[in-house]
């Protein structure tokens, strides 16, 4: 059996989560706002009550209280990796990204808010949330994609290796909005759809910005990241290449950050399907015209 490489420590970023929003509760909570109201926003499109739901990693659980209040919505299962989360949740459980505590064809809707990027074998997960959907049912997720944190990715390379001659990582590689259609393809899901959105948010300084990914309980969980204190001639290395490189003309600097959005249905015999290669009853020519010889004449 190949073993999944361990990119994310993800006990730590469950207790560095936990700790976050014990301190600042939702004050660094915007992103997941923006991407649970995009997410609430797809499913008023989709004229059909989903009675038994789960969230998946939904941190305040934002999503799942809107999903509760939603006509025809039974109940919903919410799995996080820390109990402070679920302190306020009648139906909740712990969860090891690696491994769902779910039962087949359990579940009409999955939603996950932000969350997944950090899984190490995003493959399998997406497997084992198809395998926990009733026909037909279906699942709604937001990632951060590559692009985010682009800026902050190259300050810090180019600092690193000034100073240092080497480098460090400090900024996680997430997922390609390219490979995720192929992914819940790979995983079964039928109809499949990935798009992505970019939000540009604008800080005082590189030093408002670390302190925002503190409040979110998104600093650095790479397994293989430096143990030792960030350096401080590196730090002010960093902010000074930032003011530089990315900032706008009133001297404030920008930061990326990209939310891909997916979802895709457990199949059902009702779903619209491609016709087959060849069962056309026109051909093309028919419908456009023979235009070779209007081209010639």
């Amino acid at each position: 059996m190949t073993s999944i490489p361990r990119l994310f420590d993800t006990k730590l970023l469950a207790y560095r989560r936990a700790r976050a929003y014990a301190t600042f509760g939702n004050e660094g909570e915007f992103l997941l706002a923006d991407a649970a109201h995009d997410m609430l926003d797809r499913l008023d499109i989709v004229l059909r009550s989903f009675p038994k739901c789960a969230e998946l990693g939904g941190h305040n659980g934002l999503l799942a209280r809107a999903l509760k209040s939603r006509k025809g919505t039974d109940s919903i299962l919410r799995m996080e990796q820390h109990p402070s989360f679920l302190s306020n949740s009648a139906t909740g459980v712990l969860f090891d990204p690696e491994c769902l505590p779910l039962k087949a064809q359990c579940l009409n809707l999955l939603v996950s808010p932000l969350f997944l990027q950090w899984v190490n074998d995003l493959p399998g997960t997406l497997i084992q949330i198809r395998q926990s959907l009733a026909p037909d049912g279906l699942f709604l997720a937001t990632l951060l994609g590559r692009e985010t944190l682009r800026e902050l990715r190259e300050v810090f390379l180019q600092a690193d290796s000034e100073l240092s001659g080497g480098v460090s990582p400090r900024v996680a590689p997430l997922p390609d909005i390219r490979d995720m259609g192929p992914l819940l393809q790979r995983a079964g899901f039928a109809l499949p759809v990935a798009d992505h959105d970019i939000l540009t948010v604008r800080y005082a300084s590189l030093f408002d910005l670390m302190k925002d990914l503190r409040r979110m309980g998104a600093t650095n969980i790479l397994m293989d990241r430096s143990r030792t204190f960030l350096r401080r001639d590196t730090l002010m290395r960093a902010a000074e290449l930032y003011q530089e490189k990315f900032s706008d003309p009133d001297g404030r600097i920008y930061a990326t950050f990209q939310i891909l959005s997916l979802s895709g249905w457990a199949p059902h015999e009702s779903q619209q399907k491609p016709l087959k290669p060849g069962s056309a009853k026109q051909s093309l020519t028919a419908i456009l015209g023979d235009k070779s010889s209007d081209a010639e004449s």
